[in-house]
């Protein structure tokens, strides 16, 4: 593929530039919070797999399911997927605006939703809490991005920016029968964005969560 056509793919989740940066980041994130081959993974908002190749990869066959809102991301998706050869793999990319039509037979070991949370409006963050608590191992856990604060939502393309509590978030995930914690910035965990001031990158935080009943 030409480098222009390849631009174009990688700036349609982000910053053409931080490409590789932000791929390598997940899949070593995820390593060190204890992924193994054998997990089943939800990558919530898959994107382009600019994430998901290496998880796909690694993962045994069949344990990668992507879901996106997006159809021309998921059609690079399937492109990046094609050309890399892996889709004997057998992941399963998913198109989908309305998450009640999906039910999953297993529970997923981790539900992974990076730059997910902080373009989700407070109704669309319901839903999707909803939705990850029902389809969630006895043991699993759910891993995102946040941003604290409380700026004036903004937006990137067509999706709200946000930024909330950590308060609002530990009381909206407990509305699900999810326990929450703050595990620390996404910097300390070697994320590399734009540059930021120390107060800027000290409001972008990691989230683990689990099933109430679980812990």
């Amino acid at each position: 593929m030409k480098e222009s056509q390849y631009s174009v793919r990688h700036s349609i989740v982000g910053p053409a530039d931080l490409w590789d940066v932000k791929r390598r980041f997940q899949i070593e994130f995820l390593l060190g919070a204890g992924l193994k081959p054998h997990h089943r993974l939800l990558d919530f908002g898959c994107g382009t797999l600019r994430g998901g190749l290496p998880l796909i990869e690694y993962l045994d066959q069949g344990n990668y399911v992507g879901l996106d809102v997006r159809t021309e991301t998921l059609k690079e998706a399937c492109n990046e997927l094609e050309e890399s050869g892996l889709d004997q793999k057998n992941p399963i990319l998913i198109h989908c605006h309305d998450l009640s039509s999906l039910n999953f037979r297993k529970g997923f070991d981790f539900i992974w939703a990076f730059s997910v949370l902080i373009h989700l409006a407070d109704d669309k963050l319901e839903e999707m809490l909803a939705f990850a608590a029902s389809n969630l191992s006895i043991s699993g856990k759910i891993l995102a991005n946040v941003r604290y604060g409380d700026k004036a939502d903004g937006h990137w393309r067509n999706f709200p920016l946000v930024a909330r509590s950590q308060a609002f978030y530990l009381q909206t995930f407990e509305k699900h029968r999810l326990q929450v914690r703050d595990i620390g910035a996404l910097r300390e965990f070697g994320h590399i964005a734009r540059p930021r001031s120390e107060k800027e990158e000290f409001l972008q935080r990691m989230l683990e969560a689990h099933a109430l009943d679980a812990v």
